[in-house]
């Protein structure tokens, strides 16, 4: 397999479909650029369960690996603490627990940042609205 360069918001919205596969909810794409250092764009997702955190992280993983070549910088968090980081330098991705999200509140955070509309098939992605 030829080796794809992957980066900025095409990395993010891969990301995304890879979430929006094993059934991620509430899938977001935060724009950065110009706001952050940390990172152009963050995408952050909510699972249901442990098991389901494990299963965002691991289709997330395999999918970049396996389509992409590309492996992970870093990661922190496990199901158990209700919240994943994963860094693919550019992007970093926050999978929360349902419970978490919202005491977190990424979003309200960096809300200097623009939103872009995740490019998947979920209702959950056309419920959303660009802001």
């Amino acid at each position: 397999m030829a080796e794809i360069e992957l980066e900025g918001l095409a990395l993010a919205q891969a990301i995304a479909k890879s979430a929006d596969e094993i059934q991620a909810e509430d899938i977001t794409i935060l724009d950065l650029q110009g706001i952050s250092t940390i990172a152009d764009f963050f995408v952050i997702c909510s699972g249901t369960s442990h098991p389901h955190l494990k299963a965002i992280r691991r289709e997330i993983t395999h999918s970049l690996d396996s389509d992409y070549n590309l492996k992970r910088h870093a990661a922190e968090g496990n199901p158990e603490s209700h919240w994943i980081v994963l860094d693919y330098r550019d992007v970093i991705v926050h999978i929360f627990h349902n419970d978490k999200r919202d005491l977190y509140s990424l979003e309200d955070l960096w809300s200097d940042a623009a939103t872009v509309r995740p490019e998947i098939s979920s209702a959950e992605a056309e419920n959303s609205t660009d802001e």
